[in-house]
């Protein structure tokens, strides 16, 4: 299908399934982390509803549309032009029957659907505070980045809110703030049950985590062996290697 693109935006294959995704070059492009998360909640069970809590792109909603059987995901985006720009990725992909995007405030949601809507959430939010960290970037990057409309806290509470009893919640979030996170999903009866550390080489210090929530579930915490980037060849892991469905060391996104 023939997509006319806008100013700085580009077509960039996914190499799976031959799905494609529209991005901006001067807005935030999605990176390894969507990535990861993607194959972390991939044993979302066939003939679920899930929802994307800030999709940007909407890669996530694409990823999981190969990673899932039969699923139906809502991605919402705040920004009307970035949400404009993941819809027409779906539409680029054939992928309306499976995947809606809304442009709404996630703090909105409320008013939008009911109580216990979703059978699992996924969500890779802002990483940095308000306030904190480089601050000389695009509108598009700063919302992307920061938590100027929305909060962690405020992230956890609607997952609460819209997810079913035993559904689940898929998150990758930065190392720094695991407390803050799990103060959050406590409170909100959301029980941490998986946590992996993602380490750029087994030298370095975790600088991504992947966490699996369940709404009113036990308490009992899994931790993972940690997902290691790089090789001692700086070359990426056989583990990274087969989440990209690759087969030898070429450049990966």
């Amino acid at each position: 299908m023939k997509i006319n693109l806008e100013e700085n935006e580009r077509i960039d294959d996914l190499e799976l399934e031959n799905l494609k995704i529209i991005q901006n070059e001067k807005w935030f492009c999605f990176g390894m982390d969507s990535v990861l998360l993607s194959d972390f909640a991939k044993e979302i069970k066939p003939n679920s509803k899930i929802i994307d809590l800030g999709t940007g792109t909407g890669i996530l909603p694409i990823l999981l549309s190969a990673k899932t059987q039969n699923t139906k995901i809502v991605g919402i985006e705040i920004q009307k032009e970035v949400a404009k720009m993941a819809n027409r990725s779906i539409v680029l992909n054939d992928l309306q029957d499976r995947i809606e995007i809304i442009c709404e405030d996630i703090k909105n949601l409320e008013n939008r659907y009911e109580a216990n809507s979703f059978d699992a959430i996924i969500t890779n939010p802002p990483y940095k505070k308000r306030g904190t960290g480089a601050t000389n970037e695009t509108k598009e990057k700063l919302v992307s980045r920061h938590e100027i409309t929305a909060n962690l806290e405020d992230f956890i509470t609607i997952a609460k809110y819209l997810l079913k009893d035993k559904g689940s919640i898929y998150m990758v979030h930065r190392p720094e703030r695991l407390v803050d996170i799990f103060y959050h999903l406590r409170k909100q009866k959301l029980e941490p049950k998986v946590m992996q550390m993602v380490q750029p080489n087994k030298q370095k210090e975790p600088n991504l985590v992947l966490i699996k929530a369940v709404k009113n579930a036990k308490p009992f915490l899994k931790v993972q062996k940690p997902l290691v980037v790089y090789n001692e060849k700086r070359e990426y892991t056989n583990e990274i290697l087969e989440i990209y469905h690759k087969t030898n060391n070429i450049n990966l996104k």
